[in-house]
């Protein structure tokens, strides 16, 4: 169901440039925290004193990335669904306040090692409480805001502060982290405290208020389920015995496989429940169905992209081309910044137009072009040349923007007002879920690849440096997983794995060479991108069924001032029952 509009009398009618510039200030917040931690890893674990190449650190640094996706998940319905029954602008104004508090914290992190890793892992799981309740009730207040006809300028707007959110993000996490790291979560409390303020005295709720129960059964299976799954992908990353990733783990196939069940359970125990928090019966409305199903297949595409070309800069090209491993991180950021021009360019544009002629063709278009983009990628070399690099990566971005806005409009206009919190928490649920999907499958697609030929490589290239045997062997043997995060946190894995004795003993121009910024690059290169072009291929068809099920949306119902949609049917309304709307 979807109403044209629901502006109240008594609210000015400035007020939804208020209700935009407040919550793009909250998605603003959350993406520069976002990117930023993303570049500012390495000096993070620098300054907690962390070696990533320790089989047992590496866990850490998979909770620090994927414990926020995970949270998120999991209460971004609930909290979606709190809004629709206590009032959005309440529950997105303690979220503010709660990602503010959880970013002090973070700064104050203290003692070293495991430890302190521990403590930031904590501390995100609360911060994402806190950007769960932002991210589900921010399009929901937006949409109660502004009219049918606007809604589609106005989350291009929101995805423009996303995006520059994000290159915010990139330069700041890079030059902060360069001076200390705890700047890095510090960025984000003036931000907070200001919107915080701002909101508690601006927002004002709109939409209907459902007083109703909370479906606590629904909610805990569907923690316990969704949980159980983003667990079982976060081990699955990790080496289990001689294999190089853990899928074959019985700890993580028990856990894959009962999520599943305890999933179905949920679904069936909501499809039963008078009041359910997943309203299962929103997905009998088309644009609601498809929508969802475009944006989880969007996020599966590009959620691991980001990852995969911060380790082709940062383990490959910028070493070959010079540049230290300390300085790989900032200037990954920045020429990485290209993909979000793209966004900037597309976002704000395809709103604007989809208000007038309609989301389908934008959103259809969008992923199609994205698959195509994805595919170009794999023309490139390892050390490719930078301007074809910068132009694909901008029309990635481009066709991810022109996707993004019109998608989330005709999500959130084919649900009635009183819905609209439920229906934001799925909509972002589909992408938190599409994310860690997306890192899960990358990775391990990356490193099917790589296991194939990098030990042999490795090998060979060590040896031939007069590295000793049986070092050379062990060496080659590691999981490649270890090595492409060694990259992706500016780590020379060559100068940790060897250490200092056993390179005393070897030539010293044999060890000037193993320890070089370009000696371990070049020798990755090649089994990096046999791996990295399974991976394009597969986000280049994920792509292609996401623009299918856009176009499988149907062209969108004209709307009118006095009209409301009812199972994709109109419905002329009285001046009485506009009255009391």
């Amino acid at each position: 169901m979807v109403d044209s509009t629901e502006t109240k009398p008594h609210i000015s009618k400035n007020y939804k440039w208020i209700a935009l510039s407040n919550t793009t200030l909250g998605m603003l917040m959350a993406t520069i925290n976002s990117s930023s931690i993303l570049i500012a890893l390495p000096a993070v674990f620098r300054g907690i004193r962390l070696n990533p190449l320790n089989p047992s650190n590496f866990q850490y640094l998979l909770w620090i990335l994927m414990g926020y996706l995970l949270v998120s998940a999991v209460l971004v319905v609930t909290l979606g669904r709190l809004g629709d029954m206590f009032g959005r602008v309440k529950i997105y104004n303690a979220g503010f306040l709660i990602f503010t508090i959880a970013s002090i914290f973070l700064s104050l992190t203290f003692g070293h090692g495991q430890s302190a890793a521990l403590q930031i892992v904590i501390m995100r799981m609360v911060q994402a409480v806190g950007g769960s309740m932002v991210m589900a009730n921010s399009v929901a207040i937006l949409t109660d805001a502004f009219p049918v006809n606007e809604r589609g300028m106005a989350m291009g707007i929101n995805i423009v502060a996303g995006v520059a959110g994000q290159f915010l993000g990139l330069i700041l996490g890079g030059v902060l982290a360069s001076i200390n790291w705890r700047w890095v979560f510090l960025i984000n409390v003036p931000i907070g405290l200001f919107g915080t303020v701002w909101a508690y005295l601006k927002l004002r709720d709109q939409g209907a208020v459902n007083k109703s129960k909370i479906d606590w059964i629904g909610n805990i299976t569907f923690a316990i389920g969704l949980s159980l799954i983003l667990v079982g992908i976060t081990y699955a990353l990790q080496p289990y015995h001689n294999d190089p990733m853990g899928w074959t783990s019985p700890k993580v196939l028990v856990e894959l496989v009962l999520g599943v069940i305890v999933l179905v359970f949920f679904v069936l125990l909501e499809k039963r429940h008078k009041d359910p928090m997943f309203r299962i019966s929103l997905f009998k409305l088309r644009q609601f169905r498809y929508g969802n199903l475009a944006g989880l297949m969007s996020s599966v595409a590009q959620g691991g992209l980001m990852f995969m070309l911060v380790i082709w800069l940062q383990g490959i090209w910028l070493p070959i081309h010079g540049y230290s491993f300390s300085q790989t991180p900032l200037w990954a950021g920045i020429f990485l910044l290209p993909l979000t021009g793209g966004f900037l360019v597309a976002g704000p544009l395809s709103g604007k137009l989809s208000d007038t002629l309609g989301a389908r063709p934008f959103a259809t278009f969008g992923m199609f072009f994205g698959g195509i983009t994805f595919l170009l990628m794999i023309l490139l070399s390892a050390d490719f040349n930078y301007i074809f690099f910068a132009l694909i990566i901008f029309l990635n971005g481009l066709a991810f923007g022109f996707f993004s806005a019109p998608n989330t409009v005709t999500i959130m206009n084919a649900v009635a007002p009183k819905d609209r919190g439920s229906a934001s928490g799925m909509r972002v649920t589909f992408r938190f879920i599409g994310t860690p999907l997306s890192i899960g499958i990358f990775f391990s697609l990356m490193v099917i690849g790589l296991n194939s030929s990098m030990p042999s490589v490795l090998y060979s290239g060590l040896i031939s440096n007069h590295v000793p045997h049986t070092l050379a062997s062990h060496i080659s043997a590691q999981p490649p997983i270890g090595y492409l995060f060694a990259a992706f946190l500016g780590y020379n894995p060559m100068g940790t794995m060897l250490g200092n004795k056993v390179l005393a003993k070897i030539p010293s121009n044999n060890s000037h060479l193993l320890t070089s910024t370009s000696y371990f690059p070049r020798l990755i290169s090649s089994p990096f991108m046999q791996g990295l072009d399974v991976v394009l291929i597969f986000a280049g068809i994920v792509c292609f069924i996401a623009a299918l099920f856009s176009f499988l949306q149907g062209p969108a119902p004209k709307l009118s001032e006095k009209e409301e949609i009812v199972d994709d049917t109109p419905l002329k309304l009285s001046e009485e029952e506009l009255t009391k709307l």
